[in-house]
């Protein structure tokens, strides 16, 4: 019996390089900034005839740290709601949450989205919660935010980059 290598041609396979192991803790989480707004009750207004209309967005930022392998990592989230039948605005919801991560054994190629996209995904569960908990302790049925596909933001903002750098192809008249 002979002991073929996976390339077929008899001939021992390369010996993979060690793969250095990827390590990632999060080092703290927190509410950086927290704002509420309950236009409803500001403007005494009878809830009896509402229909909300929810929006959300979501913005990103990530920024190195002094310390080696360091990140802090911000989500924002603006969450505003109106009423669908005289878009009179109900609520405003604004929160920035924080989390400070240690990564270490990731190639830098591989950097910048991991903090966009890896480091939000573990947030959100703590984001939803908070935002949750803000809108019923508000007066409002508590509002559990949608799944965010953090990795379609990546890519349209990474398109959209790229869409403000790409050179003019208007021809001048």
């Amino acid at each position: 019996m002979t002991d073929e290598s996976a390339t077929g041609n008899g001939a021992p396979a390369p010996a993979a390089a060690p793969q250095q192991q990827v390590r990632m803790q999060v080092l703290a989480q927190y509410v950086r900034d927290l704002s509420f707004e309950n236009i409803v009750a500001q403007k005494g207004l009878a809830s009896g005839d509402v229909q909300p209309d929810v929006e959300v967005a979501v913005s990103l930022d990530a920024r190195k740290r002094q310390a080696e392998h360091q990140y802090d990592v911000l989500i924002k989230f603006k969450v505003t709601s109106k009423n669908k039948v005289n878009g009179e605005p109900l609520f405003l919801l604004e929160l920035e949450y924080g989390g400070t991560f240690l990564i270490d054994g990731l190639p830098e190629a591989q950097l910048h989205p991991f903090l966009l996209i890896e480091c939000p995904r573990l947030l959100f569960p703590f984001i939803r919660r908070i935002i949750s908990d803000v809108t019923r302790d508000g007066g409002f049925p508590p509002l559990n935010v949608d799944q965010v596909d953090f990795m379609a933001l990546y890519r349209q903002e990474m398109a959209r980059r790229a869409q403000a750098t790409a050179p003019s192809t208007t021809t001048p008249n």
